[in-house]
């Protein structure tokens, strides 16, 4: 029975991950569209108070208290060394999860959830260019309707020691 009940949460597992395969949130920055695999998607929330953590890089804006948990939150833009721009109403923040540690990106506006073939995504071509240095970040170029939108992949977006010494600070602040 217990083998039963492990085989079918496995098949519900497998079914979850065929149904957001090729599934992309996309959003906007600047004049451009990203995407982002859904399956590191946990939440999409409106902005909040940020609470600024000093002597980090410009684009790590601060932590957020989601719930009870604290999540350190970055500015997409800033990170794309684009020029910093005022949050509006349509300013939001899409939790996810990368290496088991959640993180905030704050991104203009959310375009929608968009199903992309694998086989219509092609490599960003290497243009050697500093102006182009979110392009370390993109790993793909997807054409969707008449518009090219740039998949990001959120381990490279995000410097893993970056994040530990935010989590530090987090897990000294809660023991304080």
């Amino acid at each position: 029975m217990a083998e039963e009940l492990r085989n079918e949460e496995m098949e519900e597992l497998l079914e979850e991950e065929d149904s957001q395969k090729g599934k992309f949130m996309t959003f906007q920055t600047g004049k451009e569209f990203f995407g982002i695999s859904i399956s590191y998607v946990n939440e999409i929330i409106a902005m909040q108070p940020i609470a600024a953590i000093p002597e980090v890089d410009d684009y790590i804006k601060g932590l957020i208290n989601l719930r009870g948990k604290i999540i350190p939150v970055i500015d997409v833009r800033v990170r794309f060394k684009m020029e910093p721009s005022e949050y509006t109403d349509r300013t939001c923040i899409i939790v996810i999860d990368v290496n088991s540690t959640m993180i905030g990106l704050i991104v203009e506006k959310i375009a929608e959830v968009d199903t992309i073939a694998e086989d219509s995504i092609v490599p960003p071509p290497s243009l050697g260019r500093k102006e182009h240095e979110h392009n370390k970040y993109v790993y793909g170029l997807a054409r969707t309707g008449n518009m090219v939108k740039l998949l990001i992949d959120p381990e490279k977006l995000i410097r893993q020691d970056d994040v530990e010494a935010v989590m530090e600070d987090i897990r000294k602040e809660e023991q304080a």
